[in-house]
């Protein structure tokens, strides 16, 4: 059936319209025209596939013996846009869309090119076991890829508009049956009350979406895995999927999220269970070490064995400051690294942070600026770090331990404990639009867990 404009304008003005609002070199209007046919195409050639449009339309246009077989050829293409606006003609141009005028109407079609369908591989969460492969920067690529791991029919798709000047489509994905509905409405709340000019990454709109942005500890989850995706969706969660990015969001997000690493489904339940439990002993040690050695030195020697504490208190002759300016320097020297590690090219980054790392623990205990106790300290809280396996907790880890840092430096041991309870009375207050955030909500993990007991 004839898609019309439903406007007051006709065809014929609607295009002169569209003419004045796209003035660009790469801006086509072009008439075919033979034995008494004729058709006007109008598109923006640099964001149109045209091989496609060779393809689809304008060698059948020749091909058919008359206009009316050429019309409903048309009107029977599957890539067909029903049109609703003037505005909507010119956003869907902008888009790759070909719009043709055809005996006094108008029909759209999406013929865009695609040039950023590429797969790229997992090397944000690598894993040894599993699909290498993560998603693509093209929305269309990557709700393939979801629906060829995902056989639901009750599995729904809805897209969205946000940026008011990039216009940039976003997929919000869940399964009917699952989903909660409470918070399914609490986010496509949020989505629409973005008020941006330009969203263009997946970061910048968790952000955007994030009410409480002094929150330390995220609500959402980004992931460039597919197998992570599907096994959110069956828990009943929400996935958010922008056109023009590689990664997913998902949401609502709790605390055990983030330490459950998706190599855990392809390992025995005994090994699965050994690798948690190493996740959250490195979790401790990064939050509690640097604190627990401020708090010994300077306030509870007591706590060690006698012949520990004087291995440390000899450890630290020379050092001339306390044990939390000794502490924090190193701290701080590591998040250095670290940085460095991230922004240099991969050629050198390791390179350099590695003998920047020997050279400087090196340096500083001959100098007697630290002690030797302090370099393994650090070591092993910096191994701690590199332990969780979603970027987003290590972040909010890393900086929270400075919090339990300065409660020990105050108080010793009753300020580590105190600190370290105040950590958890925080987690349990804390929402993820509305769900407790310790509250383990990942269902198809749960469901996963129950099989291999049985």
């Amino acid at each position: 059936m004839r898609k019309k404009i439903p406007i007051i304008y006709t065809a014929s003005e609607t295009i002169e319209w569209v003419k004045e609002k796209i003035t660009s070199f790469d801006f086509v209007h072009k008439p075919l025209e033979i034995n008494n046919k004729r058709i006007m195409l109008i598109y923006i050639k640099t964001v149109v596939d045209v091989q496609r449009l060779q393809q689809d339309i304008i060698k059948p246009f020749f091909e058919l013996p008359s206009m009316g077989d050429v019309e409903a050829y048309l009107t029977s293409l599957p890539n067909q846009i029903d049109i609703e606006s003037k505005e909507q003609i010119l956003l869907e141009l902008t888009k790759g869309s070909v719009l043709i005028h055809v005996n006094d109407s108008l029909l759209l079609f999406d013929l865009n090119l695609v040039s950023n369908d590429t797969i790229l591989e997992s090397n944000i969460e690598p894993t040894i076991q599993g699909p290498q492969l993560a998603l693509s920067e093209s929305l269309m690529t990557n709700l393939n890829l979801i629906r060829q791991r995902y056989h639901q029919p009750s599995l729904r798709i809805e897209m969205l508009t946000i940026g008011k000047k990039s216009n940039q489509s976003l997929a919000v994905i869940y399964d009917q049956n699952d989903v909660k509905q409470k918070v399914l409405k609490e986010i496509k709340k949020r989505i629409k009350s973005l008020d941006r000019d330009i969203i263009q990454s997946s970061s910048e709109l968790l952000f955007m979406l994030n009410n409480k942005r002094f929150s330390l500890f995220p609500s959402m989850m980004m992931t460039e895995r597919t197998d992570r995706m599907i096994y959110n969706l069956t828990g009943g969660k929400v996935l958010l999927l922008l056109d023009g990015d590689s990664n997913g969001i998902m949401a609502p997000a709790v605390f055990f999220d983030f330490m459950i690493s998706s190599e855990d489904s392809y390992h025995t339940y005994w090994v699965s269970r050994f690798a948690v439990m190493l996740r959250y002993i490195g979790l401790f040690n990064c939050l509690t070490l640097p604190g627990l050695y401020v708090a010994v030195i300077s306030y509870n020697p007591d706590v060690f064995r006698t012949e520990l504490a004087l291995s440390i208190a000899g450890s630290r002759i020379g050092v001339p400051y306390p044990s939390y300016v000794e502490v924090v320097f190193m701290l701080i020297i590591m998040e250095l690294l670290t940085e460095a590690s991230i922004r240099l090219p991969k050629a050198v980054s390791a390179t350099a942070t590695t003998v920047g790392g020997l050279i400087l623990g090196t340096a500083v205990t001959e100098a007697a600026l630290t002690s030797h106790v302090m370099i393994i300290l650090i070591s092993a809280v910096a191994i701690s770090t590199f332990v969780i396996p979603i970027n987003e907790m290590s972040l909010a880890i890393r900086v929270f331990r400075y919090v339990i840092l300065f409660f020990s430096t105050i108080s010793g041991m009753a300020g580590l404990m105190l600190s370290f309870i105040g950590f958890v009375m925080y987690l349990t207050n804390k929402r993820s639009f509305g769900e407790p955030y310790l509250k383990f909500y990942y269902k198809g993990r749960q469901e996963e867990i129950k099989g291999n007991e049985t």
